[in-house]
């Protein structure tokens, strides 16, 4: 679906997102088949009993790994931006709130194996610099799409870095609340662009508020909601994540990452 609109932009995208893809698909291949070991598939029931097991600590390592491809970490980041060559309501869809959330998912269900190793200190650093790198990079673009993708890269940035401090149930919670309110956000940035006549400039559009009062509505109440505003969906779940990382035991570094890039 990213080469759906047959150009060179649209194939280059497309190129980018497979082959970053590919070595997370590699890395799950290769975890599940490492698991064959243990006799079953069913690891739920097994990662107590093998927290300090260094199998299980390849596979965690490989999941997480998978999962950073799959979810767009730092490394893995620039897939993200560049699949919004893909039609708007196929961003909606997969590249808001579905696809890019799998990872983040599979290291809830991996929470075990992650926790008392050094790979959740190295995921705390990583989505900080990629909540970062995000919401700064978000700043100085123009294209409409790509700026709510950032915003998703940021988010995504969020949950994985609460996550790796231990908080998963907090990052389940992040992840239905943005992923509705994203979904929401692409919807009108596709009725915007489509009344533009397929123009994603945002120099190009002005006073959309007088033209299309319901859609700029819907879209302010996600923004909105996605920033935080008191008493909306957003605000219960990123600001008791900030509340958990106030009463955690963080250093300077990544308390100043977390609260730089949600502001």
């Amino acid at each position: 679906l990213v080469i759906y609109f047959q150009n060179v932009k649209s194939y280059n995208a497309g190129m980018l997102t497979a082959l970053s893809n590919r070595i997370g698909d590699v890395a799950l291949l290769l975890a599940i088949a490492w698991m064959l070991n243990y006799g079953s598939w069913n690891y739920i029931f097994y990662l107590d009993m093998m927290k300090n097991n260094i199998e299980m600590m390849i596979i965690g390592g490989l999941v997480m790994l998978a999962a950073m491809t799959k979810s767009a970490q730092v490394p893995f980041s620039s897939w993200l931006p560049a699949a919004m060559a893909a039609p708007t309501p196929v961003s909606a869809l997969v590249h808001s709130s579905t696809l890019v959330t799998a990872g983040v998912y599979l290291l809830i269900r991996f929470n075990d194996v992650l926790m008392n190793w050094w790979m959740a200190q190295f995921l705390l650093l990583v989505s900080g610099l990629t909540m970062f790198m995000a919401g700064l990079g978000a700043n100085f673009e123009f294209d409409l799409k790509k700026i709510i993708a950032l915003s998703t890269l940021s988010q995504l940035g969020l949950m994985m870095s609460i996550l790796s401090m231990g908080f998963y149930k907090l990052a389940f919670f992040h992840l239905l609340t943005h992923a509705l309110f994203k979904a929401l956000l692409f919807m009108c940035a596709g009725s915007i662009i489509h009344n533009m006549k397929n123009s994603q400039d945002i120099r190009m559009m002005g006073s959309l508020s007088m033209s299309m009062p319901l859609t700029c509505s819907c879209f302010n109440v996600a923004n909105l909601a996605l920033c935080g505003m008191p008493f909306l969906a957003g605000f219960y779940s990123k600001d008791l994540i900030l509340e958990m990382v106030m009463l955690s035991y963080v250093n300077v570094f990544s308390f100043f990452l977390f609260f730089f890039s949600t502001g």
